[in-house]
């Protein structure tokens, strides 16, 4: 693992050597319900009313709106370095001869790469920010809340939702090897103002090894303010533990935006 300089807002993965675990995400289409298309298109009505109440996410409150242990199921630890997390598999540059629209949709597919590597999936927040991490045999989870600003955080999610379509498979070269990446549509709880499910696999080679990368990616907009959880390694579907985070961290983000103190108990809440 490879560190580097940690950002506000810190998204997941790690530098990969021989024998080294991968990170980052996996997002597995189950189909247990829920929807994974983003809701940017509703009237400012369906927007929750605490967040339409203008009080500003605090670096406190966006701290107290993080997923804990408690939250997620299986044996989650928390890690005190999730901000340094990178993956080099996510490195490289995209083969437009893959597009029929190649400009345009190759500088989509960069972006998610860039964006996941960079761990700025949703832009950079206009506000507070956190972010906290946990491990789980050779898995990660990578959970950050943030404020955004509203217009770009649409836009966000707009190009979130684009992805499957434009960005369904395509070549990465980094120099030296090439690595496919598929990318597809994956069902979310029913929570938030709008969402996006996203599994993006990965796979090249290490070190001369054969290796797979899945990434399991989770959005979730709470009016202004959102979430993102990302899970996996080289072992893959970690959808449950995302899908967990995902609805139980957006019911704690509702909390900090209403004034309340999360409840330490997910089983206390609805």
């Amino acid at each position: 693992m490879t560190p580097r300089p940690s950002r506000p807002v810190r998204l997941l993965a790690s530098a990969l050597t021989a024998g080294a675990l991968l990170i980052t995400s996996a997002c597995s289409d189950d189909g247990d319900g829920g929807s994974g298309s983003a809701d940017v298109t509703g009237s400012p009505s369906a927007d929750s009313p605490a967040a339409a109440s203008g009080a500003a996410l605090t670096e406190a409150g966006a701290q107290a709106a993080l997923v804990t242990e408690a939250d997620l199921e299986d044996d989650w630890s928390k890690v005190t370095d999730a901000a340094t997390w990178r993956d080099k598999m996510l490195v490289g540059t995209v083969d437009v001869a893959d597009f029929l629209t190649a400009k345009a949709d190759a500088a989509d597919c960069q972006k998610l790469l860039d964006s996941l590597y960079a761990e700025d999936l949703l832009g950079k927040p206009s506000g507070a920010s956190a972010l906290t991490g946990f491990e789980q045999g050779d898995s990660r989870l990578l959970y950050q809340v943030a404020a955004y600003d509203r217009a770009a955080l649409d836009d966000s999610f707009t190009w979130l939702k684009s992805l499957p379509t434009e960005c369904d498979s395509f070549t990465v070269t980094d120099g030296k090897d090439k690595r496919t990446v598929e990318v597809i549509e994956t069902s979310l709880p029913e929570e938030g103002d709008a969402r996006q499910g996203l599994r993006v696999t990965v796979q090249g080679t290490v070190d001369g090894a054969p290796t797979t990368l899945t990434l399991d990616v989770a959005a979730v907009r709470v009016g202004s303010d959102a979430l993102t959880v990302t899970a996996g390694g080289p072992d893959g579907d970690e959808s449950d533990s995302t899908k967990q985070a995902a609805k139980l961290g957006t019911q704690r983000l509702k909390d900090v935006q209403a004034g309340k103190t999360p409840s330490a108990d997910p089983g206390e809440q609805d």
